[in-house]
């Protein structure tokens, strides 16, 4: 297990943050870790997380080391090497029964994390879930059918919610148990200007004058977050018709297929500066710098869309099975960016698949996708 340390001041209690396993909630996380870090300045905070997010922590000032679990790691294998660290008090994000066993078998003597079946008897402070807290439950078939049959349901409208539901404050409210402050503050990563030099180097970027734009045509999750990437493509050739801009193809190893088609189709009709793939090929500080360098970045609802608007980067987002009420990227209202929906009623359904005619990212067109984007490069 490596650690890595920053230069905070000798601490006077060492705290364990068990952080979440997936690149947006992460992200997510920031402003609690932030509000952490003012309620103990003087704490050494060790951030527990999924060695596939390790550098996403670096140059965090809320964290002074990060330690990394393998997904082949046993809760057990875990919980051994805590017990080195002898840490005061562990602060246990995620809400599965795995999260609150490690830090149990590590011997922490202090344990906080949210009240969850199969796991509080593993904490010595279970939090109750607040009351604007909304469940993300996955549609049924029947329900879906039953919304989008007018005869049935004639004035059916798309589900929303209220600010004061987004994931942020779940994060906030757990870390408030501890004294911190459940104040809103943006999500925020670090990159340095080094870093982002680098990455203009290896990636062919220095001689660049035209606007940079990001697209990440992508989502781990399944294919209802996805907008058709027919869309993406002649929403790229338009944009670049009208900027003169040059795209970056951003994603992951697994979007390789889905990049390589966007190249050739956006190539083809390509104005003055054929795209450039970095798809598959970026580590992910490669990628923060890349997010960094975008006047914007044309995203579907996944990782990098929460970690290029927590480094200061717009991001334009049309929203299918999910909601950008509950886990939208950046602070909720930040009007740099442009969450686009449409009004099918059965929206948000949390499915990874359409079970019908994927209506709710059908009914956002090209030309909405094409306006936001102009939108947020003009202001």
């Amino acid at each position: 297990m490596n650690a890595r340390t920053t230069t905070h001041q000798p601490p006077s209690q060492r705290i364990l943050v068990r952080g979440v396993n997936w690149l947006g909630d992460a992200v997510m996380t920031t402003p609690a870790l932030l509000r952490l870090r003012e309620r103990f300045p003087q704490a050494r905070i060790t951030l527990l997380t999924p060695e596939k997010l390790r550098d996403l922590w670096k140059r965090h000032p809320a964290v002074n080391e990060t330690l990394e679990f393998s997904q082949r790691e046993s809760a057990f294998a875990v919980a051994r090497r805590l017990r080195a660290g002898k840490f005061d008090l562990a602060f246990v994000l995620p809400n599965s029964p795995r999260s609150a066993l490690e830090v149990w078998l590590a011997g922490i003597p202090r344990r906080i994390g949210y009240a969850r079946p199969w796991r509080n008897w593993f904490l010595t402070q279970s939090v109750t879930v607040r009351p604007e807290a909304v469940r993300m439950r996955k549609r049924s078939l029947g329900e879906i059918r039953n919304l989008t049959n007018p005869p049935l349901t004639p004035h059916a409208s798309r589900l929303t919610y209220p600010v004061s539901a987004h994931q942020l404050h779940e994060y906030l409210h757990l870390a408030s148990a501890l004294g911190a402050s459940a104040d809103l503050l943006p999500p925020q990563l670090f990159v340095g200007s080094e870093e982002i030099a680098a990455a203009r180097i290896k990636f062919g970027l220095n001689e660049t004058t035209a606007p940079i734009l990001g697209l990440n045509p992508g989502a781990e999750y399944g294919p209802a977050k996805r907008w058709p990437v027919e869309r993406f493509i002649a929403t790229a050739r338009e944009l670049q018709q009208r900027t003169d801009c040059v795209w970056l193809i951003l994603g992951g190893k697994k979007d390789a297929d889905l990049a390589a088609r966007i190249e050739v189709e956006v190539t083809h009709h390509a104005s003055r500066i054929p795209p450039k793939n970095f798809a598959g090929q970026t580590s992910l500080r490669e990628l923060m710098a890349l997010l960094r360098l975008c006047r914007a970045l044309l995203t579907n609802d996944t990782g990098p869309t929460h970690v290029a608007a927590a480094l200061g980067t717009p991001v334009v987002v049309p929203f299918g099975s999910t909601s950008p009420e509950l886990t939208g990227p950046g602070l909720p209202g930040d009007p740099r960016h442009r969450l686009l929906k449409s009004d099918a009623p059965c929206s948000p359904c949390y499915l990874r698949e359409c079970p019908i005619d994927f209506r709710c990212m059908n009914g956002i067109s090209v030309e909405r996708v094409t306006e936001a984007v102009l939108n947020v490069l003009s202001s």
